[in-house]
C-alpha cells in the first residue's frame, strides 16, 4: 500500500524503523524480531541505508523480503551518498522491479570514517534534489525526514526549514521526524512548518531509550537533547539496565499518548532492531 494513502484513513499511522544487518546470521535474527513485531499490525515499515550506501543491497532484499514473505508494507530508504543518478536509477529500478513503491530520500550520512558530506561527479548535493529526481522518473511515493531540533548541519533553524521546503517543494508527499524526547520540540516544529506552508503529515519519530551509553551516542550524532529529568533518571539508574528500559518505556509511552491525544498523525518507532520495547509501549497504548 502506498504510505500517502494510509494517511487519509483518518487513524493513526503505525511504522517501525529497521536497518540491515551486517551478516546472514543478522538477517535471520532480524526476521525473528519483525515476524514478532508484525502481530501489533504495523501500516508500513522502513529498512534504512547504511553511511555512505553500504547496505544498499542488503537493504534491498530486506525491503523485498519483508513485503513478499511477511506480508507488510515496505519502504526503502534511498541516499545520494557515494552515488551517480545512474547507479540511483539502477536501484530505483530493482526495487520497482521487486514490487516497493514507498521510498525515503535522503542525503545520507558521510561513509564510515569520513566527516562531511562529498557530491560525488553526476550525484545529487541534496535530498531535494533526490526527490525530483524520483518524482520525475519513478512512480514512489516519496517521504523526507524533517528535524524537529534542526539539522545537526544547519546554521539555524530558519534555514533548516527552509531547506525542508525545497525537499517538499520537489515531490516528498510525508515527513518522519528524527528522534526526540521532548514533545515540545516536535509541536513548535510542526506550528513553524505550518506557517512555512508544508501541510504534509509529520510523522513523530520515537526511540524508546533501553541502554543509557547508546542513547547519549545517538543524541551527541543527530543533535536530539535528553529532557533534564529524564536524563536525572537515567543517569541515577544508569548501572541498572531493567530500570533503564522501564524508564525509558514509561518516557516514550507518555511521548506517544501525548502526541496521539494532540494530533499527530500517527507514531514512528526507531526500533534498533529489536521488539521488547516496542511491543511493551503498543499494550500499554492499547490499555
Amino acid at each position: 500500500m502506498r504510505i500517502r494513502e494510509l494517511f487519509q484513513l483518518g487513524r493513526p499511522v503505525y511504522s517501525f524503523e529497521f536497518f540491515p544487518p551486517k551478516d546472514d546470521a543478522g538477517v535471520g535474527l532480524l526476521f525473528e524480531r519483525i515476524r514478532e513485531l508484525r502481530r501489533l499490525r504495523p501500516d508500513f515499515v522502513s529498512v534504512t541505508y547504511g553511511a555512505g550506501g553500504s547496505t544498499r543491497d542488503r537493504t534491498i532484499e530486506i525491503v523485498t523480503r519483508i513485503q513478499k514473505e511477511i506480508g507488510l508494507s515496505a519502504m526503502a530508504h534511498l541516499t545520494c551518498v557515494g552515488h551517480t543518478r545512474e547507479q540511483i536509477a539502477t536501484v530505483c529500478g530493482k526495487l520497482r522491479a521487486a514490487g516497493i513503491v514507498n521510498v525515503l530520500a535522503l542525503r545520507g550520512d558521510p561513509p564510515k570514517g569520513e566527516s562531511e558530506f562529498h557530491c560525488v561527479e553526476g550525484g545529487f548535493r541534496y535530498a531535494s534534489e533526490l526527490a525530483a529526481f524520483l518524482k520525475d522518473n519513478f512512480d514512489f511515493t516519496l517521504g523526507g525526514a524533517c528535524y524537529p531540533e534542526k539539522h545537526v548541519e544547519a546554521p539555524n533553524a530558519d534555514e533548516d526549514l527552509l531547506n525542508l521546503k525545497k525537499k517538499v517543494d520537489a515531490g516528498v508527499e510525508f515527513l518522519i521526524s528524527q528522534l526526540f524526547f521532548d514533545n515540545k520540540d516536535y509541536f513548535n516544529f510542526v506550528e513553524r512548518a505550518r506557517a512555512a506552508g508544508i501541510t504534509l503529515p509529520i510523522l513523530p519519530g520515537i526511540m524508546p531509550v533501553s541502554n543509557f551509553e547508546q542513547i547519549k551516542r545517538f543524541t551527541l550524532m543527530c543533535g536530539a537533547k535528553l529532557p533534564p529529568d529524564l536524563l536525572a533518571k537515567l543517569e541515577r539508574n544508569a548501572s541498572d539496565p531493567v530500570e533503564v528500559f522501564r524508564i525509558g518505556c514509561d518516557h516514550a509511552t507518555a511521548q506517544c499518548r501525548e502526541l496521539l491525544d494532540r494530533g499527530a498523525p500517527g507514531v514512528h518507532f526507531y526500533t534498533l532492531n529489536k521488539s521488547t520495547a516496542t511491543r511493551e509501549i503498543f499494550k500499554r497504548l492499547i490499555e
